[in-house]
């Protein structure tokens, strides 16, 4: 398979907060193409704050925030 020929590759999509950038879209759009030539691929969502929770913060800086009950 190619993971064996080819080593891991990243593929970061970053932006703001604002809503309907497409940011999503665009990610699994590249995602289905990259899968349908054969590739291997994973998303992942991450939030990038340090020492800051988000799910305290207001709506207008951050979006709309959903907290688990497992944190």
């Amino acid at each position: 398979m190619r993971d064996k020929k080819f080593p891991t590759k990243h593929i970061f999509v970053t932006g703001g907060v604002v809503s309907s950038l497409g940011k999503g879209i665009t990610s699994a759009s590249l995602a289905l193409l990259l899968g349908r030539r054969g590739y291997r691929v994973a998303m992942q969502k991450l939030d990038p704050y340090l020492n800051v929770d988000p799910g305290t913060m207001s709506p207008y800086q951050h979006g709309e925030v959903y907290v688990t009950n497992d944190g």
